[in-house]
């Protein structure tokens, strides 16, 4: 007999799971790429906001890939934030994070960019990285400082970029936000074990989204919990879920961090599961999380 699944108890989180299973299926993965894509872009719509008062954005392009960028009505800072969205390295849009992103870029009173980066299957690993490295050079070309972003699959690419950015000797990443990033870790141990079977996201569709990108074990960058150095890295804030298999890879990378010298703060939320950043305007914890994350941007936005 397995064991039953290990839930929240927060009843705003556990609503927010019964709408979120109502568009996309526990079971999604198993379903062709496409009809993934359309639940998920019906579950974003569904969390959809409007944007914070007299934000400007506008999509464009860099070197062919589709950005969008966000300027709030009041910028305190010539940073730029560079956010990269979640889903999977499958899933996911310049529309599925939209508000997310504005509603980041208002906070910290700063330019945002968000990155359009190519999906698989049809693109598989490395093109995800590039994309997003080559946005990332763009900024920096201009003498801008850079705060990196990135949720779950997002978080990934973003501490990757700060990887590629440190081993060539690029400046201006002043700091990388890793909200319940992938970041490699053994799928045999820790919470992918304990956590297997938790809501919103479970050890097996970790496996799926990993075998589906074909990123090359050992890579560094595709495994950045596998770098065989961390010093040098930007200041970095990490913020896991209790409830989610992932968490372990942000303990451990935060873990890592301190002991090779980084500036880094870690942050558990008890309460929350994979992908609580779109309950954060229905759940008190999501709430008091993407405060904490938007608090941590403007920081290092403001350095």
């Amino acid at each position: 007999m397995s064991a039953p699944s290990p839930v929240p108890t927060e009843k705003a989180i556990l609503q927010f799971l019964e709408i979120c299973d109502s568009f996309y299926p526990a079971d999604a993965v198993e379903a062709p790429v496409e009809q993934q894509r359309n639940w998920y872009d019906a579950l974003c719509a569904r969390f959809d906001r409007p944007l914070p008062p007299e934000m400007i954005f506008a999509d464009g392009i860099v070197q062919r890939i589709p950005i969008r960028r966000y300027r709030p009505r009041k910028i305190s800072t010539r940073t730029v934030l560079l956010y990269l969205h979640g889903g999977g390295f499958v899933v996911g849009s310049l529309e599925s994070h939209h508000a997310i992103c504005a509603e980041i870029a208002d906070f910290a009173g700063a330019e945002l960019v968000s990155v359009d980066y190519r999906l698989a299957p049809e693109y598989r690993w490395p093109a995800q990285t590039d994309d997003a490295f080559a946005v990332l050079k763009h900024l920096l070309s201009a003498n801008n400082k850079v705060v990196l972003i990135g949720d779950s699959a997002g978080g990934n690419l973003a501490a990757g970029l700060a990887l590629r950015a440190r081993d060539e000797g690029l400046p201006g990443v002043v700091g990388q936000v890793l909200i319940y990033p992938a970041l490699g870790g053994d799928l045999s141990a820790g919470s992918y074990v304990e956590m297997a079977a938790a809501p919103g996201l479970t050890t097996a569709d970790v496996a799926y989204y990993r075998e589906i990108l074909q990123a090359p074990a050992g890579s560094e960058i595709a495994e950045p919990l596998n770098a065989s150095s961390l010093a040098g890295l930007p200041p970095t804030y990490i913020t896991v879920a209790h409830f989610d298999p992932l968490r372990d890879d942000g303990r451990q990378y935060a873990a890592r961090l301190a002991a090779e010298g980084v500036e880094v703060s870690f942050r558990e939320e008890p309460q929350m599961v994979h992908a609580w950043l779109r309950a954060r305007h229905m759940s008190e914890g999501a709430r008091d999380g993407f405060h904490a994350v938007c608090e941590a941007v403007r920081h290092f936005a403001s350095a």
